[in-house]
């Protein structure tokens, strides 16, 4: 889903750069960048009305195809329009680059906001990671192609490199990946996928189902723990995700939270959470309150824990950027600025008295 939100987003910035390639030939380079900054505006004006946005990526892209083609107008040589193509995929790689080889990804935080709360699994993630350094070994290659071509090969083929051999080499990719998945589930029988209880708002099993299941959109209720570590002012400690999540990077969030595995004891589950995650062993805890929440793709259980044992968080898993304090005073501040994720802005304003006594 990840990398057809990415090609959608991507390919439509790239239309006004094929729009002159083809009226380029017909009627000359004027007459292509009239065309180009027509169409570029046109995207524009249409993603606005209907989502109310402007889209940075056809913004820019359309921006530099007017400069780079103006120069080449006044200067009289069509070099610089010709190297504008790999000046954009080069900016791509960078991204694909930084995404895929760092803790930053870049993709990620672009690709978000169009995937509302979709939440990969750690497979998911490496086969998203796997995807992202393939797209950026291919397009850089084909960078240097676009910068060769456009020096040393004929119109011709420039014009075929920087457009129709883009759009191959992203059905090349795709085909790749769609038959990787579908080999997948031959190759991967031996790693079973991990299940969860199904429960009713009592908390009573009622079934199970696969992990993915459950994040799909089918409102099979699960339950999770979540678990605030308060010192002794009362300061809540939270916990950073880190910049490669797909989902809320970069955010704020529950000192502990995770699921509960199928024949798991909640009090295990929430042992186990808090070494995986902060570090915290040897802990006593109270549970303060049950609550159901829904999202778009997901209905989860909550069961919220509070613990003042903050002396022993000992951070350990590149699963957490970093945790710190934040007193009552901090985290009113920031409410409703993005800097905390949903569900934990819900419990803190909802169950306050619960969580701070």
């Amino acid at each position: 889903m990840s990398r057809t939100d990415l090609l959608r987003k991507l390919l439509p910035g790239f239309i006004p750069l094929f729009v002159f390639i083809a009226i380029d030939e017909i009627w000359g380079t004027r007459a292509g960048l009239i065309a180009a900054l027509v169409i570029g505006l046109g995207e524009l004006g249409f993603t606005w009305f209907k989502e109310h946005r402007f889209d940075r990526f056809v913004l820019f892209d359309t921006a530099l195809l007017m400069v780079l083609g103006g120069i080449s107008i006044w200067l009289d040589n069509d070099i610089f329009f010709k190297l504008k193509p790999g000046l954009v995929e080069l900016i791509l790689c960078a991204a694909l680059a930084v995404s895929s080889f760092s803790r930053l990804n870049i993709v990620g935080m672009m690709t978000q906001r169009y995937m509302k709360d979709v939440s990969l699994s750690e497979a998911q993630m490496k086969q998203f990671t796997r995807s992202m350094r393939l797209m950026f070994w291919v397009f850089l290659a084909h960078t240097a192609l676009v910068f060769y071509s456009a020096f040393f090969m004929s119109e011709a083929a420039w014009a075929f490199i920087s457009g129709g051999l883009f759009y191959i080499l992203f059905l090349v990719i795709f085909g790749v990946e769609f038959i990787r998945q579908r080999m997948a589930p031959q190759t991967q029988k031996t790693e079973p996928e991990e299940r969860l209880p199904l429960v009713d708002e009592q908390g009573r099993i009622i079934g199970q189902a696969p992990r993915s299941a459950c994040h799909r959109g089918e409102k099979l209720l699960h339950p999770v723990v979540h678990l605030h570590v308060l010192n002794n002012q009362k300061a809540l400690y939270l916990q950073k995700r880190p910049l490669n999540k797909l989902v809320q990077p970069g955010k704020w969030d529950t000192a502990v939270g995770g699921h509960i595995s199928f024949g798991e004891k909640l009090e295990t589950a929430l042992r186990r959470e808090a070494w995986e995650e902060i570090g915290l062993q040897n802990f006593s805890a109270r549970l303060v309150k049950t609550y159901r929440w829904d999202s778009a793709l997901e209905s989860e259980l909550v069961y919220v824990f509070v613990s003042h044992d903050y002396k022993r968080i000992r951070l350990h898993s590149d699963e957490v950027q970093e945790g710190k304090f934040w007193t009552q005073k901090q985290l009113q501040q920031h409410f409703g600025s993005g800097v905390f994720t949903p569900n934990l802005e819900y419990e803190l304003q909802t169950f306050h008295q619960e969580i701070f006594g």
